[in-house]
């Protein structure tokens, strides 16, 4: 118990072992869906499925462990939604860069984010934006991988009268997507642990005699991982100094930071870490094992890395040190070696995960004032434009412009904080000029 105490700091008088356990099992389910979407979406954008799978596995196990060993706090690390949603469909896509580029923005976002948390200076760059729009970050992202999703499952389609429309839901991966879809809620509804996963499963598993699921060249589920080398160290350091990627990395900085900041805040409160005034018991920790994972993440390709809001279902069955986390990591580990049952997962069943992640996200509108304009209107504008330009920098970037003006321009400058006018600024730059 010594021992435990020590690594994980884990208190006999106060927590049980089985709790601890079961805890990291519970997170680990709740949030397995995220090896088989991120293959799936960073395969949009050209990358090897098998190689982010593995990359996937290994920088959620290397910061989970840092989490678990230095943080030694119940929180498990994986590579988040809505990073990785900017990373394909804003930086690959919509602004034409290659997945190498992308990769370099969150290496160098990883480093930043390091030192920013050793010097102690990420709180000045967090209280820069404004409270109101700081929570409104979340629910713009939920919008824009629920509309993803839908896309995915060919519930939107293109439309060249309306831009979008319904499509034909008669076709079997249609109908295949809203069987996950529906079952995947009704799991959810009924709380039950991994409902996400178990709801991509099912689908998977409806899919193989409609012909949605391809398991013709799938020879076993237990293999050797995929190798990492068709994403391993692929850096394009080409454009480093460049606008486009000052823009990708503060981006992918800022988004990180309210990830994280919120996740460790939201469950933090459930475990008694957060103190009345609003800190947190080795939340400075838990940022630089977040800022480990990114820059690991990086290196062995794929997207940012973040604490994951599902370590909330481990944290209420009894998980509240570090060996939750630890467990949790274990789990990873075991799953490497299940490449080809997640691989073979056809978008049709990853796409109802995407929209009930898009669900959870929206909780945070409710937070939002919206009976006070001034506020109200530029939360709007972030989560609107996210998802209907199809990209998750706009909207952060366009909300704190319309913020500084609506304030600047209606008397309540007063209200403005300095950074935030300073950041505005250099982004009304930034589309004038860029």
């Amino acid at each position: 118990m010594n021992t435990l105490n020590r690594l994980f700091g884990f208190n006999p008088a106060t927590m049980s072992l089985k709790k601890e356990l079961l805890g990291g099992i519970t997170t680990f389910l709740t949030m397995a869906y995220i090896l088989a979407v991120q293959p799936s979406i960073l395969s949009n954008a050209g990358m090897d499925p098998g190689a982010v799978f593995t990359a996937t596995v290994l920088s959620s196990l290397v910061a989970t462990i840092v989490m678990a060993l230095y943080a030694k706090l119940p929180f498990a690390l994986a590579p988040a939604m809505g990073l990785n949603a900017f990373f394909v469909y804003t930086i690959v896509l919509k602004m034409g860069y290659s997945w190498q580029f992308g990769l370099t923005a969150v290496f160098i976002e990883g480093v930043i984010f390091i030192l920013l948390t050793i010097a102690g200076l990420r709180d000045k760059i967090v209280y820069a934006m404004p409270i109101q729009l700081r929570k409104a970050i979340s629910p713009g992202i939920g919008l824009f991988i629920a509309f993803i999703g839908l896309q995915q499952a060919g519930i939107i389609v293109h439309s060249d009268a309306t831009l979008v429309t319904l499509g034909d839901l008669h076709t079997t991966p249609v109908l295949v997507a809203l069987f996950g879809i529906v079952i995947s809620a009704v799991l959810m509804v009924r709380n039950v642990t991994g409902g996400l996963l178990i709801g991509i499963l099912a689908t998977t598993a409806i899919g193989i005699p409609l012909g949605v699921t391809d398991v013709q060249h799938v020879k076993t589920i237990v293999d050797t991982p995929p190798s990492l080398a068709p994403v391993f160290c692929k850096m394009d350091w080409q454009n480093i100094f460049t606008p486009d990627m000052a823009i990708c990395v503060f981006t992918l900085l800022f988004m990180d930071m309210f990830d994280t900041l919120g996740t460790l805040i939201g469950v933090g409160n459930r475990t008694g870490f957060v103190e009345k005034d609003g800190t947190m018991h080795g939340m400075n920790r838990a940022f630089f094992a977040d800022a480990v994972g990114t820059t690991f993440g990086a290196i062995v390709g794929t997207s940012t890395v973040s604490t994951y809001v599902e370590s909330a279902a481990g944290v209420n069955v009894g998980g509240r040190s570090g060996l939750t986390a630890m467990t949790t990591a274990v789990c990873f580990i075991l799953a490497l070696f299940f490449a080809p049952l997640f691989l073979l997962i056809p978008s049709q069943a990853t796409a109802p995960a995407m929209i009930m992640v898009g669900v959870f996200m929206m909780v945070g509108v409710r937070d939002i004032d919206f009976h006070d304009y001034a506020k109200a209107i530029p939360c709007f504008f972030c989560i609107i434009i996210m998802s209907l330009c199809y990209s998750i920098s706009d909207g952060i970037l366009l909300g704190l412009i319309t913020w500084v003006m609506v304030h600047a321009f209606s008397g309540k400058y007063r209200d403005l904080s300095i950074g935030s006018v300073i950041l505005a600024l250099l982004f009304i730059m930034k589309y004038m000029f860029l």
